[in-house]
């Protein structure tokens, strides 16, 4: 089992911002910006482009609801995503809220948020999530 499903599966800790029965959301803890959620497939595929098209929509729906939580829960002119896929072998989506395009700038100093911060964020991305 890779990292990504240990976290899914709530073997390791994680905050968690959405989630249904294929897929799960959660924030990067080592954010580019704050609000920087990564969302996986429950399954262990490693790209996503390896994905069968039904699944790949489904996923790609669920990263829209994520999205539209991200904005809402941090106020932004767009949500931008990424898809890299090299440093762990687990297809992954980054969602990032941007204000410019340098928001989505990967070789950026991380930031390290405390762990209350960490968690309120997963929380209101949470909440927005379930709103909807």
């Amino acid at each position: 089992m890779d990292i990504f499903s240990k976290i899914a599966a709530g073997e390791i800790p994680s905050y968690k911002c959405a989630e249904n029965e294929e897929f799960y959301a959660f924030l990067d803890i080592n954010p580019v910006v704050r609000g920087h959620v990564l969302v996986i497939p429950r399954r262990e595929v490693d790209y996503v482009f390896d994905m069968p098209d039904d699944e790949t929509a489904r996923y790609f729906c669920f990263a829209k609801r994520v999205a539209r939580a991200i904005k809402e829960a941090f106020p932004c002119k767009k949500v931008g995503m990424s898809v890299f896929g090299l440093e762990v072998p687990h297809a992954h989506i980054h969602l990032m809220p941007m204000q410019t395009e340098g928001d989505m700038d990967f070789r950026r100093e991380k930031l390290t948020l405390p762990e209350q911060e960490m968690a309120e964020i997963a929380e209101k991305i949470y909440k927005a999530f379930c709103n909807q």
